[in-house]
């Protein structure tokens, strides 16, 4: 047998490592802090206001997973009582708003409670989050539409957002999120953004994400370009879409399943990945850990693994939801399983056939994806540009939370020029 010890010190330093380099944002828990400044971020793009934010983590207690999932319900429950009272007296672009930050914060209530693999509130708090949005989304000033497209025997979930109802042809976004995120949640991050600059764009959750998981229970799958495939069909048949000037965006996770879509998909003419990922399985484990593979091969070697695995769960938050949010998302049912599915999620082999303009986006502290952006990027043989976000610039942690409008500026310069008539 192989033992797993050696293995596991130097993984759990990475994962350590991983939590200790995060931005001081209020938290001493170094989770609670991004997670904070990830709804706080949206304050620029109406998911947020940064004194209910400033008000709710005021009455936290740090690193108390029952106290975050409380106060921000919370805070979500009274967003939604002053949408109601203005919808009421006629106020709706107030109630509309209002409705927008319930659905974010109703977000935020539900991250933590990942820790729990059957916990109910989950699915209770993330529909208090869709429905939220579908009542903003129906106020809002420019249409979203919620539509389903066809999967298989399964559909998924979408939001069709658009600059206005004259079926003008424009250029055309598709975005999804990456292993945690939600389609509501990527309004704040970029659909608002599009639609203000002219963009129709479509904001869709695939397996293993939001609605598609926790209504369907269909899991994630690394051939992501059968995923795509389907949404760009949808795209295509819809009158104003410029079917020259489409382009995929991917965030998080996404950083490595939108450029796998691109492998196998080449409708559309530019992807962005934030941040950018060649392999999910070296982005975990990188090269510190140079006998995983063996531990992985090896029966008593990975049930060793999986009891240390747990006991570190039991101590560290940002272990115990990165591992039960991963079985429960991969549907695997332990964490070894977790980890020899992810060794399927990479480009190797494939990155050839991207042929589409490529945007690979990185920030300097961003240690969830483990240096793979510039792994990608180097790896690329198509036309692609490589932008690193910095502290001075206040965009340097994950997928520039906390500074979305830094970040779009970036994106919606280079899609100008991508996609110049």
């Amino acid at each position: 047998m192989k033992s797993a010890g050696p293995a596991l010190l130097l993984f759990i330093m990475l994962l350590i490592s991983s939590s200790i380099a995060g931005t001081d944002f209020i938290f001493e828990n170094n989770e609670f802090s991004f997670q904070a400044l990830r709804t706080a971020g949206y304050s620029f793009s109406g998911g947020s206001v940064l004194g209910e934010c400033l008000s709710t983590c005021g009455r936290i207690e740090d690193g108390d997973v029952e106290s975050w999932y409380a106060e921000w319900l919370n805070t979500g429950m009274m967003a939604e009582a002053k949408a109601d009272s203005f919808l009421d007296a006629g106020c709706a672009s107030s109630a509309g708003e209002c409705y927008f930050r319930a659905a974010e914060y109703y977000r935020a209530a539900e991250f933590f409670l990942h820790v729990y693999l059957e916990d109910p509130r989950m699915l209770d708090t993330w529909q208090l989050s869709r429905d939220a949005f579908l009542s903003g989304a129906s106020l809002a000033d420019h249409p979203i539409t919620r539509v389903e497209i066809p999967f298989g025997e399964a559909y998924l979930p979408a939001y069709l957002c658009l600059v206005d109802g004259t079926g003008e042809v424009r250029p055309f976004l598709i975005a999804h999120s990456g292993f945690d995120g939600t389609k509501e949640e990527l309004y704040f991050s970029l659909g608002r953004y599009a639609v203000e600059r002219g963009y129709n764009c479509l904001l869709f959750e695939g397996p293993g994400q939001g609605q598609v998981i926790r209504e369907q229970g269909i899991h994630f799958r690394p051939d992501w370009e059968n995923v795509v495939s389907p949404v760009v069909d949808y795209v295509l048949d819809l009158p104003f879409v410029d079917e020259d000037r489409i382009v995929l965006i991917g965030y998080s996770m996404g950083g490595y399943l939108a450029p796998r879509a691109m492998t196998g998909e080449h409708r559309p003419a530019g992807c962005v990945a934030n941040g950018g990922v060649y392999s999910m399985y070296q982005s975990v484990v990188g090269t510190n850990i140079p006998n995983m593979d063996e531990i992985l091969a090896d029966e008593d070697a990975s049930r060793d693994f999986d009891g240390e695995i747990r006991a570190m769960m039991d101590e560290d938050l940002f272990m115990k939801w990165f591992y039960n949010n991963g079985m429960y998302t991969f549907g695997a049912d332990s964490p070894s399983e977790f980890m020899r599915l992810m060794r399927g999620y990479t480009l190797e082999g494939r990155v050839r056939d991207i042929s589409c303009s490529m945007l690979v986006l990185d920030s300097v502290n961003d240690q969830l994806t483990g240096g793979q952006a510039t792994v990608l990027h180097d790896s690329l043989e198509c036309t692609s540009q490589y932008v690193l976000f910095t502290e001075a610039q206040g965009a340097d942690e994950h997928c520039q939370m906390g500074a979305v409008e830094v970040s779009n500026e970036v994106i919606f310069c280079w899609l100008e020029d991508v996609l110049a008539e």
